[in-house]
């Protein structure tokens, strides 16, 4: 089982019906789906800059950002399922169905998450594959990259993953790529490997 982080920035992408119909059509019970907070996440960013409110409140904020890109997610593509929580992601792909995990109600209280900006849903993208024993972590963006291997503190002076993703990945030993999101028409997911650009912790 995969999990697959669909980017907040292919909210503005004509790929993202594409890869969410791939998703949705992938071998049942394939991947678990993680949404990137997209505009939801920003209008966070603008309300703690705007009335000053503490990191934590943000935080909790953007995971109810995370979550209402997710419903956006599951109203393009109806075939997919929203799930709050692991128990709730394995019932969904017991059923080969393939799940998007909505963050809050879970990770709310979760000591191990800190409750600040150097962590997004990158890092709970890691967190999750790690939780769920994955046996590949994907992040979907915007970005291009070329290399077939890259670092992930490469990633972060890049500003491409948060302060916080190599914490997360060094913990975990899930094998992580990152894939350009306008390549979805070339890609079938099974063949990653060969089209993704490796991630590896240093």
């Amino acid at each position: 089982m995969w999990v697959i982080k669909l980017g907040g920035s292919l909210y503005e992408s004509h790929c993202l019906p594409g890869w969410l119909h791939q998703l949705a059509t992938l071998e049942a019970g394939k991947a678990v789906i993680v949404p990137g907070g997209g505009p939801f996440a920003d209008q966070v960013r603008h309300a703690q800059n705007r009335w000053e409110i503490s990191d934590p409140c943000a935080h909790a904020m953007a995971l109810l950002a995370m979550e209402q890109f997710g419903y956006l997610l599951q109203g393009l593509e109806p075939r997919l399922c929203l799930a709050a929580s692991r128990k709730e992601i394995k019932a969904i792909l017991s059923r080969r169905q393939t799940p998007i995990w909505l963050p809050a109600t879970e990770l709310l209280d979760q000591p191990e998450i800190p409750k600040n900006w150097e962590v997004t849903s990158d890092s709970l993208a890691v967190w999750l594959s790690g939780k769920l024993k994955a046996s590949r972590l994907v992040l979907i963006k915007k970005v291009q990259l070329s290399e077939p291997v890259i670092s992930v503190h490469s990633l972060v002076t890049r500003g491409i993953v948060d302060a916080a993703f190599p914490h997360f990945l060094h913990s975990i030993t899930v094998p992580c790529y990152c894939i350009t999101a306008d390549n979805y028409p070339q890609i079938a997911l099974k063949n990653v490997v060969n089209m993704g650009t490796r991630i590896f912790p240093d």
